[in-house]
């Protein structure tokens, strides 16, 4: 499974890297494996020479000689939601079954350059290829090539197709419609919507699919029940103050996952409304905390251990393979609505 190799004549070694840059080889290699003291100002230079070379660490003859299994690189934020630790234990099983190494780098935030200094620290780590989780997907797709190593990348649970990138999904669109579909077939007209984190592909292609439900059931959508999120359980909160404080409040919210529902629903309770009495609330995902609200939340289930065995597939499938054969592809796979007792027909006006 060892990468496809440049010619000889081009082969760009750390000693390149390090006449480019103006330093020893040696502050180079600390640089590649992060370590040992170098300064911020010659740690940039070094890493824009190997951004400019395309250098990459000769990890398929350190693997070799080390009989080392193939590595997978994975970035993460360091917040914590019940999807994000779904995602990694979906992940890490895989990737076990699968014989593959799973490494990961934390990125402090969504910024590109915190993303791409992740990313780096994968390849210098001796990452084969990338499996990406939202919204690191969507950073990675914009990155120079350089920076990414030119790996194989597989992405889960994205809310679209990627040039460049496989990807396994679901189609959220048309989730969120048949969410919609639901609440209307109760009798529900008023309908809020709690948004996702505008840096995810999914949260965008969500809001679409609840924009397209409304119009598919004659409902204009009203901006006062519009509230953009965040996809942590504090901006459910927030949500539950501003919608459920209106005059003319919504008789359901559809939220885009179960960690803002929950914030809702804590809200929704502290303002001594009855669920689903009085409002129903969906969620997305089907995580634990779903299965374990009061009242137990309607929501989409998407399966992200399936993913992930197919994303990882992917990835085998691509290390095999000549570099210049390999053709990304886009599977999507089917989601599940589940009914619990947090919808209802709405309260009598």
């Amino acid at each position: 499974m060892a990468r496809s190799q440049r010619s000889k004549s081009n082969i760009v070694t750390i000693r390149s890297v390090a006449e480019r840059a103006g330093v020893s080889a040696m502050t180079v290699s600390n640089v590649v494996n992060s370590r040992g003291r170098v300064g911020e100002e010659t740690a940039a230079a070094v890493r824009k020479a190997i951004e400019e070379l395309g250098y990459t660490p000769n990890v398929a003859a350190r693997n070799l000689a080390s009989a080392a299994p193939t590595r997978v690189g994975l970035i993460y934020t360091n917040e914590q939601t019940p999807f994000l630790d779904s995602i990694l234990v979906g992940v890490l099983k895989a990737t076990t079954a699968r014989g593959l190494q799973l490494i990961i780098r934390d990125s402090p935030s969504y910024a590109q350059a915190d993303a791409e200094n992740a990313l780096r620290g994968l390849v210098y780590s001796g990452a084969d290829a990338l499996l990406l989780i939202p919204p690191y997907a969507e950073i990675v797709a914009n990155t120079p090539r350089a920076v990414s190593g030119r790996l194989p990348a597989a992405a889960i649970a994205t809310g679209r197709s990627m040039e460049g990138i496989f990807t396994v999904r679901i189609d959220n669109r048309r989730a969120i419609r048949d969410m919609v579909r639901l609440l209307v077939a109760k009798g529900h007209r008023r309908i809020g919507y709690i948004g996702g984190h505008a840096a995810h592909s999914d949260a965008s292609e969500r809001r679409v699919g609840f924009e397209e439900g409304l119009r598919e059931a004659g409902i204009s959508m009203a901006p006062e029940l519009i509230f953009q999120g965040d996809f942590l359980y504090p901006s459910g909160e927030a949500a539950g103050s501003a919608l459920l404080g209106l005059a003319d409040r919504p008789t359901a919210i559809i939220s885009a996952n179960d960690d803002m529902a929950a914030g809702l629903i804590a809200q929704a309770h502290r303002m001594g409304l009855r669920l689903p009495d009085d409002l129903a609330v969906t969620g997305f995902d089907d995580t634990a905390p779903a299965r374990r609200l009061w009242p137990p939340l309607t929501t989409i289930r998407q399966p992200v251990g399936e993913m992930a065995f197919r994303a990882a597939e992917m990835l085998i499938e691509a290390l095999q393979s000549p570099r210049g054969e390999i053709v990304c592809r886009d599977v999507v796979i089917e989601h599940e609505l589940i009914e619990r007792e947090s919808t209802s027909r709405p309260p009598a006006r």
